[in-house]
């Protein structure tokens, strides 16, 4: 298996053990979904009973991934891993038993579901934080593609298994397969031996690990662009997962195997496509390579719309998940290589949202075109749409090229000593002398340390031009505490904001100087012995 083949990060021992164990878990969930759908009709439930199912998957994935990427920054991501896969392993565990009881209810049965969409949650921003722990950088790319491709294999063979368990021995044996599934996985992740993170300051709290998520996000424009780009893609490409079941009913006038053969085709079409992937990566860059994977999605998104022959659905399905898994992956090894470890779980908890988010949204919106235009209309509608899209976020938003380094670096030397690093806010000052000349490129390299300031930790940020000194300018920051400030030295520098820093030493007249300045508490402006006790209203002197 040479090192340019797309199968390159299976040779990495861990990564494989993960990845097949993986494999059969991502059946097993498509296989205990057929199976919770299967059972909730067989309760009694009607139509929306049934479509609450998959609320109750995704609903806690809403509300919990944002939360559960900064737990998995500020825990070890393997012990997080393994609590998650825990806890959908009770969850499958219980609805096996309770089934075979014949003691479930469609309340137990969302209820049990809902615990594993809470298992989810907090596992898949750790699982995609730890991909470059698991692969060399260069191969990271490949890895995202087979990532995609087990998905999309597991979601093909899932349903089929199954349909399969529960003819031969009721929904239960779906359950207690996908029980077992975890089984593996979890097994893969109590082997591993991943080395320990280095902090020196310890963990963060967590809901100040979610503010730093957030501020890092708003403030790293190129991985802002793989969001968006992701969602845009999304929200039209979902048209595809939200209506083939009814263009398989429809115009194809096919059964249940049928349908089973359509989604199989799609899961074909992306393993080859991660045989072509990393070759058109190299010949094209990334911009191309979305554009003419959107396109080839799109026409066939469009051909699925308008043919009724399955000769002809078939061979659309397979383009469509080559250029599904094409567009994906990029995007998301992307994204991984963008961030740096110390943040990498909680931004990656927004690509996550922005993907489900945009299928939900997605979903509900050609569903109702459908149900207005038709499922044909449905589906052209937005195979138009997305090239259109396409073709404008590549120039407006395009994907770096560039490696940027993330590894942890610092220009700065080390801040002076505070007992209490609780402390803050803290402002920090930074006074640069600029030749007039050099001035215009001085502000416009500064904007990009000032983004950097704010993704490390800064909640405010400022450039200010002495009017009486033109060539002294004073860079102000703020932090929240001393703590903070402390990890933006010695935790969150990496090697593209130094690199941006150097540019603008390179452009000062002089080094720069800094000093650091605390919250003025009235309690210590004045020695308590010096303090003048207040007169009989309460007031001291005016």
């Amino acid at each position: 298996m040479g090192g340019d083949s797309a199968w390159a990060p299976l040779r990495r021992p861990a990564y494989r053990a993960l990845w097949l164990a993986q494999f059969a878990s991502n059946i097993g969930t498509w296989a205990q979904t057929v199976g919770a759908q299967w059972l909730m009709g067989d309760l009694g439930g009607g139509a929306l009973e049934v479509a609450l199912v998959q609320a109750a998957t995704t609903v806690p994935v809403f509300l919990l991934v944002v939360p559960s990427g900064a737990v998995g920054d500020i825990l070890d991501r393997r012990s997080v891993l393994i609590g998650g896969q825990s806890l959908m392993l009770a969850g499958a565990a219980g609805l096996a038993g309770l089934t075979a009881a014949g003691g479930t209810t469609p309340a137990l049965l969302l209820a049990l579901i809902a615990l594993m969409g809470v298992g989810q949650a907090l596992a898949m921003p750790s699982f995609q934080a730890i991909q470059p722990e698991l692969v060399p950088r260069a191969e990271i790319p490949r890895a995202a593609l087979l990532n995609g491709v087990n998905m999309n294999v597991g979601r093909a063979l899932g349903p089929a298994l199954g349909g399969v368990l529960i003819a031969a021995a009721g929904p239960e044996a779906a359950f207690a397969f996908n029980t077992v599934s975890f089984l593996g996985v979890l097994l893969v992740l109590w082997r591993w031996r991943r080395p320990s993170d280095h902090r020196p300051l310890g963990a963060e709290h967590v809901v100040t690990a979610v503010r730093t998520g957030a501020r890092y996000v708003r403030s790293a424009p190129l991985y802002r662009r793989v969001l968006v780009r992701s969602v845009l893609f999304v929200v039209f490409g979902s048209a595809l997962w939200a209506l083939l079941p009814a263009v398989a009913r429809g115009p194809l006038g096919l059964d249940a195997g049928g349908y089973g053969v359509l989604l199989g085709s799609v899961g074909v079409g992306a393993i080859c496509g991660a045989f072509v992937v990393p070759r058109l990566l190299r010949r094209t860059g990334k911009n191309l390579l979305i554009t003419l994977a959107t396109g080839a999605y799109a026409v066939a998104l469009a051909v699925a719309a308008l043919t009724s022959s399955v000769l002809v659905a078939v061979p659309a399905m397979l383009v469509a998940g080559a250029g599904w898994i094409a567009v994906l992956s990029t995007l998301n090894a992307t994204a991984q290589v963008l961030l740096p470890a110390w943040t990498r779980a909680r931004a990656l908890a927004y690509y996550q949202l922005v993907f489900m988010g945009g299928q939900a949204v997605g979903a509900l919106l050609w569903g109702s075109v459908a149900d207005v235009l038709g499922v044909r209309s449905a589906l052209v509608v937005p195979a138009v749409a997305m090239v259109l899209v396409v073709v404008v976020a590549a120039r407006l938003l395009p994907l770096t090229e560039r490696q940027l380094d993330t590894s942890p670096a610092s220009l700065w030397d080390a801040p002076p000593e505070l007992a209490d690093v609780g402390r803050g806010p803290v402002l920090v000052t930074v006074r640069w002398r600029v030749d007039g000349a050099r001035a215009a490129a001085f502000v416009e390299v500064m904007r990009k340390v000032g983004r950097s300031r704010r993704r490390t930790g800064a909640t405010q940020w400022g450039l200010f031009r002495d009017s009486e000194d033109p060539e002294l300018y004073l860079e102000t920051f703020t932090v929240a505490t001393w703590q903070e400030h402390l990890r933006q030295h010695l935790e969150r520098g990496t090697g593209t904001e130094v690199e941006v820093e150097l540019i603008a030493r390179d452009l000062a007249a002089e080094p720069p100087r800094v000093r650091h300045l605390l919250w003025a508490d009235h309690r210590e402006a004045v020695p308590p012995d010096e303090v003048t006790p207040p007169d009989g209203n309460g007031l001291g002197p005016p």
